[in-house]
């Protein structure tokens, strides 16, 4: 795994994204696409832009899955790389899209404190859209892939120890869980 030296610099990566973006997925279940629409929620958007441009979802594994409820990811397999991004916040968007499956959404921990860690929604999440959790892509396709990730860990992976030992930790502890080998930006074509 090797590790894009700009991803050790969140301050540098402040590329405005495209109006409308897709994201391939191509995960150890297969492969699934995400659209992207940045009016939605303009900082996520460009907050995921960058992060994909730059390879972080390469190699990350989805920690947390709850049934009819999320699919959690977005902690880097290298802890140098969460070391950083840890306190690299963005400011919260407002709610323009209902919590609906399929849709992909920041995590946050409070207000604007989006980093790096995404959810897609399982099921009809609305009771999310008052608590700021602000929807800008939607899976267009592949959503059975997203509903076949190894869901037997629940919660159980510990997401400090994911921040602070990466894959290492995923790997002797989890080894059924799934993971991305690659997010790439599909269109529009990337330069």
């Amino acid at each position: 795994m090797t590790t894009d030296p700009a991803l050790l610099q969140p301050a540098t990566l402040k590329a405005k994204a495209p109006d409308v973006f897709q994201v391939k997925f191509a995960t150890t279940k297969g492969d699934f696409v995400v659209q992207v629409t940045r009016a939605w929620a303009p900082l996520g958007a460009d907050r995921f832009y960058n992060l994909v441009q730059h390879g972080f979802y390469n190699d990350a594994c989805f920690f947390r899955i709850v049934s009819n409820f999320v699919v959690q990811f977005g902690l880097s397999g290298d802890p140098a790389v969460n070391k950083v991004w840890q306190n690299a916040n963005i400011k919260d968007d407002p709610v323009t899209q209902s919590n609906r499956p399929g849709y992909l959404v920041f995590a946050t921990a409070g207000p604007n404190t989006r980093t790096t860690q995404l959810f897609i929604n399982l099921g009809n999440n609305a009771g999310l859209d008052g608590q700021g959790f602000a929807p800008f892509g939607v899976v267009t396709s592949g959503m059975d892939v997203v509903q076949k990730l190894y869901s037997g860990y629940g919660e159980r992976p510990d997401q400090h120890l994911i921040t602070t030992q990466g894959k290492a930790y995923i790997e002797k502890n989890f080894p059924n869980i799934d993971s991305i080998k690659t997010a790439t930006i599909i269109s529009p074509a990337s330069h």
